[in-house]
C-alpha cells in the first residue's frame, strides 16, 4: 500500500468510530420525528430537519400521547443506540463471534440487571424498562421461558428489532459481508424469526462490505443483494434501483416510500398498522433496510445528506438513520462534530468508547479466525485435499 492510500483509504479504527458514531447520531435526529410523514414533518418544524431538533410536543413531552414518557429530541438516543451498544459489551466479553446463546448468556442480563442513564427517561434505570415489547420478548422467552436461543426469535413480532442494532457484527467481520450475515443470521435467531430475522443479516452484510478498502454504496448494494433472500433482497432492489435515478435524498422521499410499499406490512398509517402487519412472510421485507440503503445510494454516501434524508422520511426514521449513519459513516464519509457533541453531552454517552472497545475486539477475532483457518489448511492438507501453504 502507498503513502497515498494510506492517506486516502480510512484505517479500521476510522471506519468502525465512523459507523458507532454515526449509527447514534442518525438514531437521535430521527428520534423526535419517528412516526410522523414527511408533509408533517414539514409542518411541524417549518420545512425540513436539518439537524437536533426538539421534542414534537414540546415541554408536554412527558404526557403528550403517543410520545410519552419519552424525551424524543434534543440529542436524545433511542433503543436503538442503547441496544447496539449492549451488542458491543457482549463482544467485550465473549471476544470472539457470537451466536444466539451469546445473546441468552449476556444480553438479556445486561438488559435486566445493569442499570444505566436512560436520555429518553431521563433517569438511571435497567434497560429493560426502556426497549420496546419486542425485545422485552428476548427476555421474557430466554430469561423466564428457557427457549431455546437458536429458536426464541419465532413468535414475535416481525419488525426491524434486531436489524437494528447489528452494526456490530458487521464491524467485527469488516470486509467480510457473508460472514457478517451469517453470524448477524444466528444472533438475531435469538430475537426475531422471517423476514426480521434476514434484515439483520442483510444489515450487518451491508456495514461489513462498507468498510472494505474501495467501498462504494454501490458495492454494498451489490454484497446484499449477493445475500439476501426472498421478499429482503427484491425490496432492497427496487428501493436502490429508484435511489439511484435522483441526486439527493429528499427528492426520493416519496419515490423510495412508493417502491418500498408493496413489500411492507404496516401500510400507509405507520400509527395503525393493517392486520396484516408484522407477521413472518418470504413476500415481505422491513421497510427500515431498503429505504437505509436507499437513502446512503441517493446521497452518493454522504453521511449528513443520507442521514437527514432518512430523518425528513419519517415513519421508523430514527431506525432508519441509525442504519443509514452506520452504514455511511462505515464507508468513510466524517460525521459532523457538532452533531456528535452535541448527542455525546445531550445523552451522556461516551460515543467514541465502544469503537475503541469493538475495534480492539474485532482485531483479536481476526486473529483467532487466522488461526483457525491456518489449523483447518493443515488438517485438510494431511487429509489430501490440498497443499498448506505454510
Amino acid at each position: 500500500m502507498t503513502h497515498e492510500d494510506t492517506e486516502i483509504t480510512p484505517s479500521l479504527d476510522e471506519r468502525i468510530t465512523g459507523a458507532l458514531v454515526g449509527a447514534a447520531v442518525g438514531d437521535a435526529l430521527g428520534g423526535p420525528v419517528e412516526g410522523y410523514s414527511p408533509e408533517q414533518i414539514t409542518e411541524r418544524h417549518g420545512g425540513r430537519v436539518r439537524g437536533i431538533v426538539g421534542p414534537w410536543h414540546g415541554d408536554d413531552w412527558r404526557t403528550a400521547r403517543p410520545i410519552a414518557p419519552y424525551h424524543k429530541g434534543d440529542g436524545h438516543v433511542t433503543d436503538d443506540t442503547l441496544m447496539t451498544h449492549a451488542l458491543v459489551r457482549v463482544y467485550a466479553r465473549v471476544r470472539d463471534h457470537l451466536d444466539a446463546y451469546a445473546v441468552a448468556g449476556h444480553l438479556v442480563p445486561d438488559l435486566m440487571t445493569h442499570p444505566r442513564w436512560i436520555p429518553e427517561l431521563e433517569a438511571e434505570t435497567i434497560p429493560l424498562h426502556r426497549i420496546f415489547l419486542a425485545e422485552k420478548w428476548l427476555v421474557a422467552r430466554l430469561h423466564y421461558g428457557h427457549v431455546d436461543p437458536r429458536e426464541a426469535g419465532v413468535g414475535n413480532i416481525v419488525n426491524c428489532g434486531a436489524a437494528m442494532y447489528m452494526a456490530p457484527v458487521g464491524l467485527v467481520n469488516a470486509a467480510h459481508p457473508a460472514a457478517a450475515y451469517a453470524e448477524a443470521l444466528d444472533v438475531a435467531g435469538a430475537h426475531q424469526s422471517s423476514y426480521g430475522r434476514e434484515a439483520a443479516g442483510v444489515f450487518a452484510a451491508a456495514v461489513a462490505a462498507a468498510c472494505a478498502p474501495d467501498a462504494t454504496p454501490d458495492s454494498v448494494v451489490a454484497a446484499c443483494l449477493s445475500l439476501a433472500k426472498d421478499g429482503t433482497r427484491e425490496a432492497v432492489e427496487k428501493v436502490c434501483e429508484e435511489a439511484s435515478r435522483h441526486t439527493d435524498a429528499e427528492s426520493a422521499l416519496r419515490p423510495l416510500r412508493e417502491a418500498v410499499a408493496p413489500y411492507d406490512t404496516v401500510g400507509p398509517d405507520y400509527r395503525s398498522p393493517s392486520l396484516g402487519a408484522r407477521r413472518p412472510s418470504r413476500l415481505h421485507a422491513i421497510e427500515e433496510l431498503p429505504v437505509a440503503l436507499g437513502m446512503v445510494v441517493a446521497a452518493r454516501g454522504d453521511f449528513r445528506h443520507a442521514v437527514l434524508g432518512a430523518v425528513n422520511y419519517g415513519r421508523d426514521c430514527d431506525s432508519i438513520a441509525t442504519m443509514a449513519g452506520a452504514v455511511t459513516g462505515a464507508l468513510g464519509s466524517p460525521v459532523p462534530e457538532e452533531w456528535a457533541k452535541t448527542v455525546a453531552e445531550a445523552s451522556r454517552l461516551d460515543l467514541w468508547e465502544p469503537a475503541a472497545t469493538l475495534t480492539a475486539v474485532a482485531r483479536e477475532v481476526f486473529a483467532r479466525d487466522v488461526e483457525r483457518r491456518r489449523a483447518h489448511e493443515r488438517a485438510f492438507a494431511r487429509l489430501g485435499g490440498a497443499g498448506c501453504s505454510d
